[in-house]
């Protein structure tokens, strides 16, 4: 890589004005195309503080060998022209935003001596008219379909057409009265540009003035006893309708908009856009974007509108968005000159526009869901994934099975950890465990990290020994003596024939030992200090062919155990999008356990330790005295007044709330059950829970 100061521009060389400027490698080509208000401080803040600068952003400086410039004459300018080059030299360091999909559109080709109405997908031609996109072909057709009726424009390819002007006869749609037959010369070009305009038109959201001349011209029809004439009008007015039915209206119906909302993470971000035209929905289309570099919610919108908008010729009025550009007067003019008219850019914050707004944004983040789901489930990237982080970390093997651990708390309160488990690439969820830290007493995640760590790999021990895998750890007494984990099931059970011994598969249950699989490499969420508390773990318990690294969520920093530097994966690759997944799943598994021991801590009651009392009977309790304080107060006979109470459970209520003994102490040995089972359940969160 280049050091950035071999190609520093001389001191006061910079133009201090608007500009454009690009970032070229050795070899010449455009790494990078940025615009600025002023070039001088825009270039220099790359070359002054090069520590201070984003990682993304150094590595574009160090991959870069020049840097050119070109001045302009407004901020408008600089936008337009930076558009161009990015289409132009398409950057690599650049946002670029692509289809999640290819979407159909509704055309309407003006172009031809006889327009056509037809399905088309991929890029955009002069001349045609297009609406949408639509999120499936079939929905266009049925629109099509009920709109023939009324505006019986050529539907056939220009093959079918040809052959039926040569035989001189209409295909099944014009026998049909679909098609108004301009193959065989039924009406005039003219009259069918006009038909295909009025189809346009009411695509377009000007729909009242046709339902209205039907509504006149089947009146006049029935008034003249043209009773077959006013029925067909009457049915063509109803596929009217039903075709407008089909395009749910959401707000006024002079309000025509786009609704730009995004949902992003730290690698890729998801739009979504919402075509609204006379208050009616009347498309949805989706982008997925990488993010090269560092960016806001506001510079993503920006580039956004200029790359979806630069070239089209259906800007709308109005454009609503998350978040606003940096240069919002700048866009909002470029914008006004594409549309050839006033356009308003701005963010929502109240009323339907608003919720409808969220309505979109729930939609980008069920896209980047479902992104993340394709490219997680290919075979291709999970193996290059795993073959890139092999190569980062200089292990021995790729790490076929990851195991990711997060600590949870608030306040250093309900303190919880959580296990999740990654094999070939892919979320194991019957591996999941969770964890409730119990020796650690406040917030400290690095004593947090090193208590799960090691009752993880206790467990880890002794499920070995049963199987008879001692001898490939080491010294067998070592591994006896660190035991295994407290609470562990089956201490003083009775070790499986020789058969079985070397299988994860319990000969017992049927079913895979808890903790029997050991990870090729351990993952925490934190930097040095977790890691070496990690690490710390496994040596203590002589556990020395399992890989330790952590990522440091600030600036997505891998470190390894005893580094002074950290590694820092490519921020697009495969394997830090697979790390970042880790990590994120491991961090919402323990969020989640989390806020269940919370909800559990807030709802507790004096209750929740009487035993043989349900919910349903508490709650019966409780509505019954109407306070925990009265029911506190109350004599057994007055408790077993309520419905499901006897004598005796009143008496055993009383006792347990109240201090008093209860006869033949049931009470008491029963209270000391539920502790008991309560210490079990306890001891069972090593085991945790599948999800």
């Amino acid at each position: 890589m280049a050091d950035p100061a071999t190609y520093r521009p001389a001191p006061g060389s910079i133009p201090d004005s608007p500009g454009v400027y690009r970032f070229r490698d050795e070899h010449g080509r455009v790494i990078y195309v940025g615009k600025a208000k002023s070039l001088r401080s825009r270039l220099n803040s790359y070359f002054a503080d090069f520590a201070g600068l984003h990682p993304r952003t150094q590595t574009m400086v160090q991959t870069a060998a020049r840097v050119d410039w070109t001045v302009v004459g407004t901020e408008v300018e600089a936008l337009q022209l930076e558009y161009s080059w990015i289409k132009e030299f398409d950057p690599r360091f650049n946002v670029r935003y692509r289809d999640d999909k290819s979407y159909p559109y509704l055309a309407v080709t003006l172009d031809e001596e006889f327009p056509r109405v037809m399905v088309m997908r991929g890029a955009k031609r002069k001349g045609v008219r297009y609406f949408g996109p639509y999120s499936h072909a079939w929905a266009i057709r049925e629109t099509v379909d009920q709109l023939l009726r009324v505006f019986p424009v050529r539907t056939c390819r220009p093959g079918v057409f040809k052959r039926q002007h040569q035989l001189d006869r209409p295909c099944l749609l014009g026998y049909i009265d679909k098609c108004s037959a301009p193959c065989v010369g039924r009406v005039t070009p003219e009259e069918h540009r006009l038909l295909a305009e009025d189809f346009g038109d009411f695509m377009a959201g000007n729909t009242g003035r046709f339902i209205k001349r039907l509504e006149r011209d089947m009146r006049e029809a029935a008034a003249s006893q043209e009773y077959e004439r006013a029925a067909r009008l009457r049915d063509d007015i109803r596929a009217l309708e039903r075709a407008l039915e089909k395009q749910t209206v959401v707000l006024g119906d002079t309000t025509d908009c786009d609704m730009i909302a995004l949902f992003e993470d730290e690698l890729e971000a998801a739009v979504q856009v919402f075509y609204v035209r006379g208050g009616r929905i009347r498309g949805q289309r989706g982008w997925v974007v990488d993010k090269v570099e560092a960016v806001t919610t506001g510079d993503l919108v920006e580039d956004f509108l200029i790359q979806i908008y630069s070239e089209s010729d259906s800007v709308p009025r109005e454009v609503l968005v998350p978040a606003l550009p940096p240069d919002e007067e700048a866009m909002t003019e470029l914008l006004s000159e594409q549309r050839g008219g006033p356009v308003r850019l701005r963010v929502p914050r109240r009323g339907d526009k608003k919720a409808l707004l969220e309505t979109v944004q729930r939609n980008a983040m069920e896209a980047l869901k479902q992104h993340k789901t394709r490219r997680a489930s290919d075979l291709t990237t999970r193996s290059k994934a795993l073959q890139e982080i092999q190569e980062a970390l200089d292990l021995d093997e790729a790490p076929l099975r990851i195991e990711c651990y997060d600590v949870s708390n608030l306040q250093g309160t309900n303190v919880v950890a959580s296990m999740v488990v990654f094999e070939d690439g892919l979320a194991r969820k019957s591996e999941y465990r969770r964890f409730t830290i119990k020796a650690v007493e406040g917030q400290d995640d690095v004593r947090s990290i090193h208590e799960v760590i090691s009752r993880r790999f206790k467990r880890y021990l002794a499920e070995s020994e049963k199987m008879g895998e001692l001898d490939s750890l080491g010294d067998p007494e070592a591994g006896a003596e660190a035991g295994p984990a407290e609470g562990a099931a089956g201490d003083a059970e009775p070790r499986p024939d020789e058969s079985a011994a070397h299988q994860p598969i319990d000969p017992e249950t049927g079913r895979p030992r808890k903790f029997a699989y050991p990870p090729n490499l351990v993952l925490v969420d934190g930097g040095p200090p977790q890691v070496a508390a990690a690490q710390r773990a496994l040596d203590e318990l002589g556990i020395d062919d399992i890989d330790v690294c952590g990522i440091a969520k600030r600036l997505e920093e891998i470190w390894l155990p005893g580094d002074d530097d950290p590694v820092i994966l490519p921020r697009n690759s495969e394997s830090m999008y697979l790390v970042q997944r880790l990590r994120d799943e491991a961090h919402r598994f323990a969020i989640n356990f989390h806020r269940q021991k919370r909800s559990k801590t807030m709802t507790a009651s004096e209750l929740d330790n009487v035993p043989g009392l349900g919910p349903a009977r508490r709650k019966a309790l409780l509505k019954h005295f109407g306070s925990l304080k009265r029911l506190k107060e109350a004599t057994p006979e007055q408790i077993a007044e309520v419905p499901g109470i006897g004598l005796r459970s009143g008496a055993q209520i009383a006792a347990a709330l109240g201090g008093a003994p209860v006869p033949g102490g049931s009470a008491t040995a029963a209270i000391g059950e539920r502790a008991g089972a309560a210490d079990d359940e306890h001891r069972a969160d090593d085991r945790g829970e599948p999800t």
